[in-house]
């Protein structure tokens, strides 16, 4: 086979035991998963917001991030969750750029993987640490969970990923809400099919592991626009789009339905600054509908500290060096915005 193996991937006790979780922040790890659960079970009207960088690409511009994303919290919890968007890898659409700290723990440098392991969780304990918030990370490789399951919230399968048999099962054995994102073409049949196998116990070989699941009832569905076969974008955060998956919805036997909206990539047609057009004409979409309003419980919104994006090699501190993101103080009105639309 043409492969160069370049380095064996350390045990997942090993990782755990010399980057460990303090107890106090896995007591408030679980505090926390009550409360973003319960939201998902519908005993609490809270709205959730995840939201940060496309890509965490710097532990010190991602953690002065999330603990400016702290305050804000205190200021708004009566109505809202903020979950930080801490995003450790990265897939392409072609396989070229940056592919996550997971990969490069410094953008400048050659990939180790390795290195990006014990990266992204000591990043991840950080942000943990001096916000008292837990984050959101994508699983664009199933096997890396375990590295990092004591200290996630919640979990998000992208669009590229989402028909993958090995993320669908996966997803079944997790115990945080995980959402599922329409594919980039926008079928969401495809994406309720992703919903209903990773509600569904399974058995199957999970690194090296003949593992049995229990399913995971908090799994659910992600809009974030989509690309038809011509190249148009194709937006699907409207009204009619909302209550056109809720009635599809009710054609399957699932648990806990739930829609998060993605107010950037294809919704956006990565115009970064339409979030908060996109954000609050949701909003009002729940406000005229008692389905949406229960269906309904989040958004996804792509932020950082400086507002675009830039090249790696700019290395402007807080900006993202993938999709361009909204800046802090317009991210800060937007979420209090949001609070008078909750």
């Amino acid at each position: 086979m043409s492969f160069q193996y370049i380095r064996q991937m350390p045990d997942v006790g090993d990782i755990l035991s010399s980057i460990p979780l303090p107890g106090d922040l896995g007591k408030l790890k679980d505090i926390r998963d009550k409360e973003i659960i319960a939201v998902f079970r519908g005993e609490s009207d809270k709205f959730i917001v995840i939201i940060g960088p496309c890509s965490a690409d710097n532990e010190d511009a991602v953690c002065e991030y999330v603990s400016r994303l702290a305050r804000l919290q205190e200021e708004v919890r009566e109505k809202l969750i903020l979950i930080p968007r801490i995003y450790t890898n990265k897939p392409r659409t072609t396989g070229e750029g940056y592919k996550g700290m997971a990969h490069q723990p410094k953008p400048s440098e050659a990939p180790n993987m390795v290195k990006g392991l014990k990266a992204i969780r000591k990043m991840h304990i950080r942000a943990m640490k001096e916000s008292h918030l837990t984050a959101a990370d994508e699983m664009l490789y199933p096997g890396n969970y375990p590295y990092l399951e004591d200290i996630l919230s919640y979990v998000a399968v992208g669009a590229r990923s989402v028909e993958n048999q090995l993320h669908r099962l996966t997803i079944s054995g997790l115990d945080v809400p995980a959402g599922m994102k329409n594919p980039t073409g926008g079928d969401m049949e495809v994406m309720l099919n992703s919903v209903q196998a990773a509600q569904m116990s399974h058995v199957f070989v999970y690194n090296a592991w003949e593992v049995r699941t229990s399913g995971n009832p908090y799994t659910h569905c992600i809009l974030r626009g989509a690309v038809n076969p011509y190249g148009t974008i194709i937006p699907n955060y409207h009204y009619e789009d909302l209550m056109r998956l809720s009635e599809a919805y009710k054609k399957r036997d699932l648990q806990f339905p739930a829609i998060i909206v993605d107010t950037n990539h294809a919704n956006s047609n990565k115009k970064f600054l339409e979030q908060p057009r996109i954000a609050k004409e949701v909003m009002r979409s729940r406000q005229d509908s008692r389905t949406l309003r229960s269906k309904v419980k989040g958004l996804m919104i792509e932020s950082y500290l400086s507002e675009g994006s830039q090249k790696i090699s700019e290395n402007i501190y807080g900006r993202s060096i993938t999709d361009p993101c909204l800046g802090w103080d317009e991210s800060e009105r937007l979420v209090r915005d949001l609070v008078e639309l909750a």
